[in-house]
């Protein structure tokens, strides 16, 4: 992954810029700025995603409006930089896996999930089928202000809604805590919650589920024993009898 501080330095444009943060990203340089006084958020694509800049553009283009995701401020194109508005609160992940968190806050924090998924896949539904937000990690979730804010939407595709819920499912389980009893729970609320809003039927969902575990495994290799162990559970039984039969 590149420096952020390759771009503000050498890019006339982004000289004064002032970087505030870096962030993790598996592919791309993402940074927390401030350009003139306001806090931004600098995307900067490796040469060969361009295409990934295109599709985040325009989902955030057409739905930030309607829906809790970022503003598109600017896309230069010439050096493949998004700028984007800075969503400031708390990340979703830290949220579920903090041992601080009353379950209530985590519960209401599962809801809201749901209610976000049911908003972006009833808005971006289309003749094309479903869009799919992609990437469906906690870690691209944050909490402002009593909202569910959804960021990083360059996997996004034409896909099943049951693939954004399983991605969902597995990153609440298989994050530290793993597999824990109330890991279970609040997966089982967010589908519950989701499944009784919309008006389209979910199938397949233990599959995907089981599917997006032994996925994960690439990433996770030193856990592969118990990814399996889960994903023949929940893909056999189900999520809600694998909780409970260990």
């Amino acid at each position: 992954m590149r420096d952020i501080k390759e771009l503000i330095g050498n890019v006339e444009k982004y000289k004064n810029v002032l970087l505030q943060k870096c962030f993790e990203s598996k592919k791309n340089t993402v940074a927390y700025v401030v350009i003139n006084g306001q806090p931004r958020i600098l995307k900067w694509y490796v040469p060969g995603l361009k295409q990934n800049m295109d599709l985040e553009y325009s989902i955030l283009k057409k739905g930030f409006s309607d829906l809790t995701l970022p503003s598109p401020l600017e896309k230069d194109a010439e050096n493949n930089v998004l700028v984007m508005s800075y969503i400031m609160g708390e990340n979703v992940c830290d949220i579920i896996n903090d041992p601080r968190k009353v379950i209530e806050e985590k519960q209401k924090v599962a809801h809201l999930l749901a209610d976000w998924f049911v908003n972006f896949h009833t808005f971006f539904k289309s003749e094309d089928g479903f869009r799919l937000r992609g990437d469906a990690n906690l870690k691209n979730f944050i909490l402002s202000r009593g909202r569910i804010w959804g960021v990083d939407f360059e996997e996004s595709r034409i896909g099943k809604p049951s693939e954004d819920l399983a991605t969902l499912c597995v990153s609440v389980l298989s994050t530290d805590p793993m597999f824990i009893d109330e890991k279970f729970e609040l997966c089982q609320i967010f589908l519950d919650t989701y499944l009784k809003s919309v008006k389209w039927d979910v199938e397949q969902l233990n599959a995907d589920i089981s599917y997006a575990l032994l996925e994960r495994i690439q990433w996770r290799p030193n856990d592969e024993e118990i990814l399996r162990k889960y994903a023949t559970k929940i893909r056999n039984k189900g999520l809600r009898v694998a909780r409970h039969n260990f």
